[in-house]
């Protein structure tokens, strides 16, 4: 039988045709968020997932800048710590970075060097799975970091672009387009 709250989110996620650019149908889960009862559905799934994929998690890691939104409730659910991947320059300290490609160019994520300690059971979150170059990024920025990843836990997953595919880590979507 079908979860009827991953149904009340999927009808909440509106679709705007031809954003950014022409052709693209861009899946804006800050419609979710418009809807407090939705929204905790969502962050209760989540939770829910996590507690049966990854029995001893031990960090949350959330991907700039929406997975901040999500990591950060999940995290206190699950009563772990939350870290940050951030764009390079936006975190004081000592940093671990990690270039990836983009579509075109390069970028790098960064997380504070003690954030993560060797052999911690890590999940990262994030709101979206498209190609999955930012998710490839961050599980390879855990595990320089000594992480164990054990989810990659979004909130939609946009199928035909095979992000999946590029990852070797176990992945969750809680929407599917």
């Amino acid at each position: 039988m079908a979860d009827q709250r991953v149904e009340q989110i999927t009808r909440n996620i509106a679709a705007y045709k031809d954003f950014p650019k022409p052709g693209i149908v861009f899946r804006d889960i800050f419609s979710v968020m418009a809807e407090p009862s939705v929204f905790r559905d969502l962050i209760a799934i989540m939770e829910e997932r996590v507690r049966k994929a990854c029995p001893g998690v031990q960090v949350v890691v959330g991907l700039e800048s929406r997975g901040f939104l999500f990591g950060t409730p999940l995290a206190l659910a699950l009563g772990v710590p939350f870290v940050p991947v951030r764009k390079k320059g936006k975190l004081p300290g000592q940093v671990k970075q990690v270039s990836y490609e983009l579509e075109y160019g390069t970028d790098v994520f960064e997380a504070q060097s003690s954030s993560i300690k060797a052999g911690q059971k890590v999940v990262i979150v994030d709101d979206l799975l498209a190609t999955g170059g930012s998710m490839k990024a961050a599980c390879d920025l855990v595990k320089s970091m000594g992480g164990e990843v054990t989810l990659c836990l979004v909130c939609i997953e946009l199928l035909s672009l095979k992000g999946r595919e590029k990852l070797k880590d176990p992945v969750d979507s809680v929407t599917e387009y």
